[in-house]
């Protein structure tokens, strides 16, 4: 088994977590089996308490693990199903060494971050590799080297170094070469600052990925080989370019890939990506275009919708069509400061996204209904389907004060609502991960996913009332998919609507470029 360990240095955001999907995508592509592993520092034990403004979207895996936002990049360049063990935590990693301590395993020794934090940091990676039954781990650190948070996951990696051997271990470090206005050339010491400090923890890069605005020159290049112990062949330019899925295009202009599988010792192969060639042609290329709004009140950053905004990416490549992105904030509208035709005046269609917590409610509403009277393409997605049930139970089955009770505990028309069955401590009503659903025939959503039983992800606690289902149901709302045993409503639709569905679950946690999520697609369809 070999290992690639990605690093990153002079600043966070780099897009290390791309880089990774890229090296993965290129060593897939030539037919072996890769495994990434995202370590983040933080101590949360997971993503799911965060606030998106403070790490991204929190993303979900299929046994429910709430995760950094790059698993998603993994899934969407892989044709790989991520599990908890792809993610670990310096939560997690102290969680299994104090858990250990408990139980006596240390017995006669004082615990310490060496060897037994590094220990059980190099058996993590080791253990997902082997039941994978990887030909290869990408191990991506996150952070920036200089981090007190993943100075010992540095360490470990080190170690794994030591022990594996040479041939088995390569690393690749990420890092900035900025080209300043005033002086109109890309400077090189952000990078050698960078290295210094690598070097430093006992690690040698063997090669250096520069990300720049343009192509890296040759003067940088050979300035950043001379100072970092790097071939001057092995300093990679990981230049700007229309769209995320072109990067390992980017990287095979410097035969990257054949270089990463001379360096551990694997057979070179060509790649196979002409099916990725041709998306990526046709987001680079549209023959048409639309204009879609994203209303949520996480806008201030669009990290928080990044997996939403693939989706369209991958459903707009299908179809041809660049998607312009309207991010309205629905607080503006809650608060009066514009209305919803004016905020969506012009749109081609309207995504009611997923969130939590009563700001923004009423003006969510307001878009729904907007949709809903002026027959524009809809998809409301978990909270968005929540909002689009309680805006048709008060604007057309004229029950007036219909309401969750996330919004309003003391409603009374709770027409979303935690189920009896769901009650407990706020962590424990999570319904996490991966429910089927069985589909109404003849539906449109069936329609669309061409198959009666379905699987999403989830990630929510409220769920619609069944005291006021068929009130709804006589009025013309159709619930298009069930849970198997009938209890929860998972799709929503409003027959002969342009496109108005709404789902409980999010598959824009599925969506891949050249699998489209089957809702996206039918939107965007409905859209253009």
């Amino acid at each position: 088994m070999k290992f690639i360990v990605v690093t990153g240095g002079v600043l966070s955001g780099l897009g290390k977590g791309i880089v990774t999907s890229s090296i993965g995508k290129l060593l897939e592509s030539r037919g072996y089996g890769v495994m990434p592993v995202k370590f983040d520092g933080y101590l949360n034990i997971d993503a799911g308490t965060m606030n998106p403004y403070r790490h991204g979207e929190v993303f979900v895996l299929d046994d429910g693990t709430e995760c950094d936002m790059d698993l998603g990049n993994y899934e969407r360049f892989l044709d790989i199903t991520a599990v908890r063990a792809n993610n670990p935590t310096g939560g997690k990693i102290f969680e299994k060494v104090l858990s250990k301590e408990r139980r006596g395993e240390y017995l006669g020794v004082d615990v310490q971050f060496i060897p037994h934090v590094t220990g059980e940091i190099k058996e993590w990676v080791r253990g997902v590799g082997q039941d994978a039954k990887a030909d290869i781990v990408i191990i991506e650190v996150g952070g920036t080297v200089g981090d007190i948070e993943n100075s010992y996951f540095i360490e470990a990696m080190r170690e794994l170094h030591q022990e594996e051997g040479d041939e088995n271990v390569v690393f690749c470090h990420v890092t900035l070469v900025p080209k300043l206005k005033v002086v109109g050339e890309q400077k090189t010491k952000p990078t050698q600052q960078s290295i210094k400090h690598l070097l430093s923890m006992g690690v040698q890069p063997d090669f250096i990925l520069c990300r720049c605005e343009e192509p890296l020159e040759d003067g940088p290049r050979k300035k950043i080989s001379l100072f970092c112990n790097v071939d001057e062949e092995n300093v990679i330019s990981d230049h700007d370019c229309d769209t995320i899925y072109e990067v390992p295009f980017i990287m095979e202009e410097s035969d990257f890939g054949e270089k990463l599988l001379k360096r551990i010792g694997l057979k070179v192969k060509p790649p196979s990506m002409l099916d990725w060639r041709a998306m990526v042609d046709n987001i680079k290329s549209p023959d048409k275009e639309v204009t879609i709004a994203i209303t949520g009140k996480y806008t201030a950053l669009k990290d928080s919708y990044v997996s939403i905004m693939e989706a369209l990416t991958h459903a707009g490549a299908h179809h041809r069509a660049k998607i312009n992105l309207k991010w309205v904030e629905t607080t503006a509208i809650e608060e009066g400061k514009t209305t919803a035709k004016k905020a969506l005046g012009g749109v081609d269609g309207i995504i009611v996204p997923g969130g939590f917590g009563s700001r923004g409610t009423e003006g969510k509403i307001e878009c729904v209904k907007y949709c809903r009277e002026n027959n524009i393409p809809y998809l409301g997605l978990c909270y968005g389907f929540q909002m689009a049930v309680i805006e048709y139970a008060r604007n057309v089955c004229g029950i007036k004060k219909a309401n969750s009770t996330e919004a309003d505990p003391k409603t009374p028309d709770p027409i979303i609502t935690i189920l009896p069955e769901s009650s407990g401590d706020l962590g424990g009503t999570m319904r996490l991960g991966a429910y089927d659903a069985i589909l109404k025939k003849g539906s449109r959503v069936a329609e669309l996913y061409g198959k009666e039983k379905v699987s999403e992800r989830h990630r929510h606690r409220y769920e619609v009332n069944p005291d006021y289902i068929e009130q709804l149901e006589e009025k013309g709302l159709v619930f298009s998919g069930r849970s198997p045993d009938g209890r929860f409503m998972e799709f929503l639709e409003l027959p002969g609507h342009k496109f108005f569905v709404g789902t409980q679950a999010h598959p824009e946690f599925k969506t891949h470029l050249e699998e489209p999520a089957p809702l996206f697609y039918g939107f965007v369809g409905a859209c253009l």
